[in-house]
C-alpha cells in the first residue's frame, strides 16, 4: 500500500508522525510525506522544535487517487495550518469522496471538520476538539480508538500519543481491507 501522511510545513507532533510512519514501513508498505509546500517539515515535541523531515510530494501536485489511505498526524499547529489551506482540505475531502480510508490522531480531526466529513460519524480526538466535532455534526467519544464505517470510507481516530500502538494496528488493519 502507498499511504499519504499529510502535514503542514511545521507543527506536527513528531511521535504522531514517526510511530505510524515506522508501522507502515514495518508492515511492508510505502509511507509518503505530503505537505502544502516543498522542502521539509519541522516537527515538534509539544512546543519544542524536534527533527525535520523531507517533503516527498506537494499536495497541489498529487491526488488522493494515487494513495491507498491517508494518515493525519496531530500537533496543535499542524492541523490548524492545514485547515487554512484549501488544497489540503480538498485533498482530505477527496479521500472520503473516493471511499479511501483515513486515520487521524489527536488534533488532526480539525482538518476533517474543515473538510466537512465528520457529519454523521463517531470519532475521538484530543478532548479540546469535542465541541468542534459536535458542532460539525459528528459524535465525539472519549475512547482510545474509534473506527467509524458510517460513510463510504472508514475513519480511524485516536486521542493522543499514548494511543499510538492501538491506533497504528487499527489503521493498518482497516487500510488492508480496502485493497
Amino acid at each position: 500500500m502507498r499511504i499519504a501522511f499529510l502535514m503542514a510545513p511545521e507543527g506536527v507532533e513528531q511521535i504522531e508522525l514517526t510511530d505510524p510512519w515506522q508501522a507502515v514501513i514495518d508492515s511492508g508498505h510505502e509511507p509518503v510525506l505530503v505537505s502544502t509546500k516543498p522542502g521539509q517539515i519541522q516537527a515538534f515535541h509539544h512546543l519544542d522544535k524536534a527533527d525535520v523531515f523531507p517533503v516527498q510530494e506537494v499536495v497541489s501536485e498529487t491526488s488522493a487517487g494515487s494513495f491507498d489511505g491517508l494518515v493525519l498526524p496531530g500537533g496543535v499547529a499542524n492541523p490548524d495550518a492545514l485547515r487554512m489551506d484549501e488544497r489540503a482540505v480538498s485533498f482530505v475531502r477527496d479521500f472520503f469522496e473516493q471511499g479511501r480510508p483515513v486515520a487521524a490522531i489527536c488534533h488532526a480531526p480539525w482538518t476533517l471538520v474543515e473538510a466537512d466529513v465528520v457529519r454523521g460519524r463517531t470519532l475521538t480526538s484530543w478532548p479540546s476538539l469535542r465541541t468542534d466535532i459536535r458542532n460539525a455534526g459528528g459524535t465525539w467519544v472519549d475512547e482510545q480508538l474509534q473506527v467509524c464505517e458510517a460513510a463510504p470510507s472508514t475513519l480511524v481516530t485516536s486521542r493522543k500519543p499514548d494511543d499510538l500502538k492501538v491506533f497504528c494496528e487499527a489503521f493498518l488493519e482497516e487500510f488492508a481491507k480496502r485493497r
